[in-house]
């Protein structure tokens, strides 16, 4: 891998609880635990065991990341403010916490990386 930009926002996604029972097991084939931390910049989020954040919430949660970094406001959508928004899995039980951080990195979208 030859990453070439820096990226605007790095993501924080946070287990926060569950819709079902006090536990992954039987709902989250993933095994996500409350307390469980993935980061990422635009790749895909990974924890500090180096384990993958499940693929289903990702589908999920990528236009949400997509849209901040194009300049969205997640209260718009529901957010806590304009970086944070709670979401439930696609299978409908372990909530995830989603926070972006600027990192005061030119906006892609904006830059003049093809001229």
């Amino acid at each position: 891998m030859k990453k070439w930009y820096d990226e605007e926002y790095e993501w924080r996604i946070e287990v926060i609880g569950y819709l079902r029972g006090d536990g992954p097991e039987r709902y989250c084939r993933n095994g996500e635990e409350i307390g469980d931390v993935y980061t990422c910049t635009y790749g895909c989020p990974v924890n500090a065991q180096g384990q993958g954040i499940c693929s289903k919430a990702m589908l999920l949660m990528f236009p949400i990341m997509e849209a901040v970094r194009s300049g969205g406001d997640l209260e718009r959508i529901g957010g806590s403010d304009p970086y944070t928004k709670d979401l439930v899995c696609p299978d409908g039980n372990v909530i995830f916490r989603l926070t972006a951080k600027k990192l005061g990195n030119e906006n892609f979208f904006k830059g003049r990386f093809f001229d």
